[in-house]
């Protein structure tokens, strides 16, 4: 099996069997998803009150005892004191660790990802000898200060100045960074500022004990996640020895890029686990509250909240751990062609840029939603702080900000899409054009055979595909370099995007793992149906906005025909069939 392109799932059908699910764990995986389960409902769970109080102290001491069970350090290679799993562990990790608690999920986040991804990709053999250790075994916590009072998306624009100082040995930094999670109980930062007058920043790796000049702002309040701890950081002529420059001058861009693409992917993965906690309790409650004489889980409105709860999950996952095999066996293919691991997985996780950017936005989308539909099973009790429904609801919120909003990651998804396309990577023009043909002949009046499993959906998400290459194709050739002027025409290009791929994870999920009668199927039907009516509208909305008279008709009519139906399913039937599952089951 040839690994695909990152984005080569527009232009390429992509066989049930060569994508990776959660069906598919090995033993080793399903140990470590048992024993990060077994943890976390032991040490977290019980301690939902604490964590609501701003006990970072708690948070803290929850992060040791992950660093003594190793969960610190599952990407870390053994060399370096960690487990060396592959990515698709390091995933399940952030899954099941991420689901119960949002602070703690932030500190873990934070600590496994941007605050030691740095070193370990960048570093040189000294750097990583002498902090991955420490930071796999939660010796010492990790921190990561990219963002600034008026830098934020806009990572490159930040004030803080790097100069070498007089004898050469260190570098002074001045400036401030916000927003810095983990900086209350941190030793090891990775700070990023610019040098002199350089175009880019370049990062820096800043120990807290012996550093002078560096200093912390009071713990912020914070809407959600209020155990994690998260402070402004201030540096006032602080030496950084030369040795600890990160990476090259001028490359902090880079990294800062390369690592919130691996932050995006885990993001997706962190939210997994909340929208199963979520669910299991709405479930639960919609069984065991009466009204009117009968379990409201009888009735037909929650019926169908339970329904597409169930089925986000399993559309979230599916997609989660497609994208996570995909980098995983990138690596591989690098490593195998004589690349080290390190600059393999720095190519693994960029060649999936695109796919990291979808999964960011749409899981953590869709986890706020389960939760706001958590708040509204539970109806007045919901918005209780007795009830676990709105603690969750305020942490899910942050997962649309941080890692990137997700406004930014929908421009940027389709971008880096158009990048690749215009520098020859991936050949999205020959398929455009040829939909352009097939919109000028007569279209086929063959009823097509559908007999075999999951075809007509396969055929659906193949057309949907053409819609998005009609859309964006069109929208092109119109603006040319313009085009990421147009962010209205972006965003519903992001849309169409974002749901072909989670419904196409979906519907191979279901194809290779399980028959056309389960409820896994019909889950994957129903998201397909969903998903489609998400793209007319969205299609719609942009065709309008830049196309005109005959173009416009065309396209309107393209747009018909791609999302047609031969035998439309009856979604009430499917939701009530996956409802009744899930009510009588009790969880997910």
């Amino acid at each position: 099996m040839s690994t695909l392109i990152g984005g080569d799932f527009l232009i390429t059908e992509t066989p049930a069997k060569d994508i990776f699910t959660v069906e598919d764990f090995s033993e080793e995986q399903k140990m470590l998803r048992d024993s990060a389960k077994e943890f976390i409902d032991r040490e977290v769970i019980p301690h939902h009150e604490r964590f609501e109080k701003k006990d970072y102290q708690l948070t803290e001491e929850k992060m040791r005892q992950l660093g003594e069970l190793g969960l610190l350090g599952v990407a870390v290679p053994e060399e370096y004191g960690g487990l060396g799993m592959g990515f698709v562990s390091t995933m399940l990790a952030c899954d099941i660790v991420s689901g119960a608690n949002g602070s703690l999920a932030t500190a873990y986040g934070a600590h496994t990802g941007i605050g030691t991804l740095p070193i370990l990709l960048y570093g040189t053999e000294d750097q990583k000898k002498k902090y991955l250790p420490d930071l796999a075994t939660g010796a010492k916590f990790g921190a990561y200060c990219l963002t600034e009072p008026d830098a934020g998306s806009d990572a490159n624009s930040g004030k803080t100045r790097a100069k070498l100082s007089e004898d050469g040995q260190h570098y002074i930094i001045n400036g401030q960074k916000m927003w810095i999670s983990n900086a209350g109980f941190a030793e090891i930062f990775i700070v990023f500022a610019k040098i002199d007058d350089d175009k880019n920043i370049t990062a820096f790796i800043v120990e807290k004990t012996g550093t002078e000049g560096l200093s912390f702002g009071e713990e912020e309040h914070k809407l959600g996640i209020r155990s994690s701890s998260t402070r402004q950081v201030f540096f006032n002529d602080m030496k950084v020895p030369v040795e600890n420059l990160l990476g090259e001058r001028n490359n902090g861009f880079k990294i800062a890029l390369n690592a919130l693409n691996v932050g995006r992917i885990k993001l997706a993965a962190a939210n997994l686990d909340g929208q199963r906690r979520i669910f299991n309790h709405s479930v639960q409650y919609a069984n065991e509250r009466k009204q009117f004489g009968v379990s409201i889980s009888t009735f037909g409105a929650i019926r169908k909240k339970i329904a597409e709860m169930a089925t986000g999950i399993f559309v979230s996952e599916a997609g989660s751990y497609r994208v996570a095999k995909d980098v995983e066996d990138k690596i591989s293919e690098l490593v195998a062609a004589g690349m080290n691991h390190q600059q393999a997985e720095l190519k693994g996780v960029e060649e999936y840029a695109v796919e990291a950017s979808i999964l960011k936005v749409f899981v953590s989308d869709l986890t706020q939603h389960t939760a706001d539909e958590g708040i509204q099973i539970y109806g007045g009790m919901g918005f209780s702080e007795d009830t676990p429904m709105e603690a969750a609801w305020r942490d899910a919120r942050i997962g649309r900000i941080y890692e990137g909003t997700n406004e930014i990651n929908r421009l940027l998804a389709v971008g880096m899409l158009i990048k690749r396309a215009m520098k020859g990577q991936l050949d999205l023009l020959t398929p455009a054009m040829a939909i352009s043909k097939e919109l000028m002949g007569i279209p086929s009046f063959e009823i097509p055979d559908y007999s075999e499993f999951m075809s007509e959906e396969k055929a659906l998400i193949a057309n949907l595909k053409k819609v998005f290459l009609m859309v964006s194709g069109a929208a092109l050739q119109k603006y040319m370099t313009e085009i990421e002027k147009q962010q209205h025409l972006l965003l519903n290009a992001s849309e169409i995007l974002n749901q072909i791929f989670m419904a196409e994870s979906a519907i191979l999920r279901a194809e290779k793992h399980f028959s056309a009668d389960s409820v896994e199927a019909e889950m994957a039907q129903l998201n397909l149906y969903k998903a489609t009516e998400a793209i007319i509208k969205a299609a719609k909305e942009g065709i309008v906005s830049f196309a005109e008279g005959d173009e416009q008709r065309m396209m309107l009519s393209g747009l018909r025909r791609f999302t047609k139906y031969t035998n439309t399913p009856n979604v009430v039937a499917l939701t009530e069939r996956i409802a009744a599952h899930f009510v009588e089951k009790g969880s997910y």
